[in-house]
């Protein structure tokens, strides 16, 4: 079956991800990208403890995210929290995982 998964875009959401795609190699990011992240900066949050070790199953441009918040390459210890993300990118979102089955 398809799996999806929305997280928040901080390291630790990508961790959560990288979890899973060890159990399950197909399951797919929703709105974990660079485009949300820089289309909700004025959401932007703070996260306390970010992890820090390198993540295997990330896709390419997940991996690239991770690395420049790792990294505090966009600003330190940046996150946006998933519940913060517009309602209609949300729905978008779901629209396409849909049609994309």
């Amino acid at each position: 079956c398809d799996i999806h998964y929305w997280g928040d875009i901080d390291t630790h959401g990508f961790a959560i991800l990288d979890r899973l795609r060890a159990r399950l190699p197909h399951a797919r990011s929703l709105l974990m990208d660079h485009d949300t992240l820089m289309a909700h900066q004025a959401l932007w949050g703070e996260e306390d403890s970010p992890v820090t070790t390198d993540l295997l199953h990330l896709r390419p441009s997940e991996c690239a995210l991770y690395d420049m918040l790792r990294d505090n390459r966009i600003r330190p210890r940046l996150r946006l929290e998933q519940e913060h993300i517009a309602y209609h990118c949300v729905e978008a979102a779901v629209s396409a995982a849909i049609e994309d089955r």
